[in-house]
């Protein structure tokens, strides 16, 4: 606490950013404090797939491009 309490307002935004980035990478086993497991904070959810259907790759993607031709 000492050590926070001597840092600029601007790295005391950092610190608080990183534990609350600790806390939800540690989210399955993280409780809130003087609580029950009742009240465990919520998990991330994961983002695995989100954007599956929004990318096509076309059927020729592996067929060599004709303004390469020259060079082969």
């Amino acid at each position: 606490m000492h050590k926070l309490d001597s840092l600029p307002e601007n790295l005391v935004n950092e610190v608080e950013d990183f534990i609350d980035f600790l806390k939800a990478k540690h989210a399955k086993s993280f409780y809130k404090k003087n609580e029950g497991p009742d009240s465990m904070a919520e998990e991330p959810k994961s983002l695995y797939g989100a954007a599956k259907g929004l990318f096509i790759i076309p059927e020729d993607f592996n067929e060599p491009l004709d303004d390469l031709k020259d060079y082969m």
